[in-house]
């Protein structure tokens, strides 16, 4: 089931552009740049349970945000998109939907139809999880 993953992309245009190939129900997770002990802490609570897959630029900020999350979540998977797609934002749907076969997020035989995928749920967001 996807909603048994998290997936964490660097900002908001990140997030609209993988939001476009997965379910509703994947949780995403934004750092909105190099994340704080807080937005960490956030992240590790919605890990709790999923298997997290890290999606970041191939910059030096992207780097350093797959350091920092996979120093505290080290079993995460990697996923890179080409370095001549000019990162996540920018990336074709049909390489993102292809990698997010080959990690297990979407299915082969998953259907998208122009409003979503055939599998819908409950909208996934990392601010439905409190640190508390």
């Amino acid at each position: 089931m996807s909603d048994q993953f998290l997936v964490i992309v660097e900002g908001k245009n990140d997030k609209r552009q993988i939001q476009r190939v997965l379910p509703d129900n994947v949780v995403i997770a934004t750092t909105f740049g190099i994340p704080n002990a807080e937005r960490l802490e956030r992240i590790r609570h919605a890990a709790e349970n999923r298997t997290v897959i890290i999606l970041t630029d191939q910059d030096a900020a992207g780097r350093r945000i797959r350091r920092s999350v996979l120093e505290m979540i080290p079993d995460a998977i990697n996923i890179y998109t080409k370095s001549g797609y000019n990162g996540v934002e920018h990336t074709p749907l049909e390489y993102l939907e292809e990698r997010f076969r080959k990690v297990g997020i979407l299915s082969e035989d998953a259907v998208q139809y122009d409003n979503g995928w055939e599998q819908t749920g409950a909208t996934g967001d990392l601010d439905d999880y409190d640190t508390e």
